[in-house]
């Protein structure tokens, strides 16, 4: 069992890492400082459960739990706040840890992990060539977080350490890696060059350019790059959306 621990104060996230490693069956603990982070890491670490805090900068531990993408981990929200409850439970939450508890409790939470465990490895099975749940990604800015549909995303575009998302309202900048994204996003996007993807929705032709390589034109007139090394995957993946 893998587990992500996200809180933005460390003493809580000290706590939580003292207290699982008590538990049993646990092969590997990361920690997450704010919901942010938590997503960077979904496709990196893989975790199995989130032990997420709800009142937290920028992203909540909601806005966390609605971003995950299929299969999800589980999540067992901690907090003080014991008015979420409710609403917790209504985002398919494990467990609903109130500060301060204790090692009792935390192995009542831990219980019901491994009982569900099972269940989502039937899930991740059943998903693995499917579409994913997610449909909507965060993207922190300078005031605020914007939230962008992903069938809106047209195509993708590698800057650095980050991926441009280009959409027909903007461009905005999103810390993570194309190979990462691509995982969470799944069979609607496919690389069309080393340095782009493309949702393959919006294709809209292939225009022939010199010695293989070419470029896709989108619905909207926008145009993307398509290098020969992928074309062939490309052009397979748009006849079998034709069957």
């Amino acid at each position: 069992m893998r587990i992500l621990i996200v809180d933005d104060e460390r003493p809580a996230r000290d706590k939580m890492r003292r207290m699982l490693a008590q538990e049993p069956g646990i092969s590997a603990i990361e920690e997450a400082r704010d919901g942010v982070e938590a997503l960077e890491r979904l496709s990196t670490f893989a975790p199995d459960v989130l032990m997420l805090d709800i009142q937290m900068p920028e992203i909540t531990g909601f806005d966390v739990a609605a971003s995950l993408p299929e299969p999800a981990p589980l999540v067992v929200f901690v907090t003080a706040y014991d008015e979420y409850a409710i609403r917790a439970f209504d985002a398919n939450a494990i467990d609903y840890l109130l500060k301060p508890y204790d090692q009792v409790r935390l192995q009542r939470a831990m219980q019901r992990v491994r009982e569900r465990l099972p269940q989502r490895a039937v899930t991740a099975a059943a998903l693995a060539e499917a579409l994913p749940a997610v449909a909507q990604l965060l993207v922190p800015e300078r005031n605020g977080t914007r939230v962008v549909k992903v069938d809106d995303i047209q195509w993708i575009e590698t800057a650095d350490n980050y991926v441009i998302l280009h959409t027909a309202e903007g461009e905005p900048l999103m810390r993570q890696t194309l190979a990462g994204l691509l995982d969470k996003l799944g069979p609607r996007f496919i690389r069309c060059h080393r340095r782009a993807a493309v949702q393959l929705n919006w294709i809209a032709s292939i225009v022939n350019l010199e010695k293989g390589d070419g470029e896709l034109l989108l619905r909207g007139d926008a145009r993307v790059p398509l290098s020969r090394q992928y074309r062939a995957d490309v052009e397979a993946r748009l006849v079998s959306l034709c069957k």
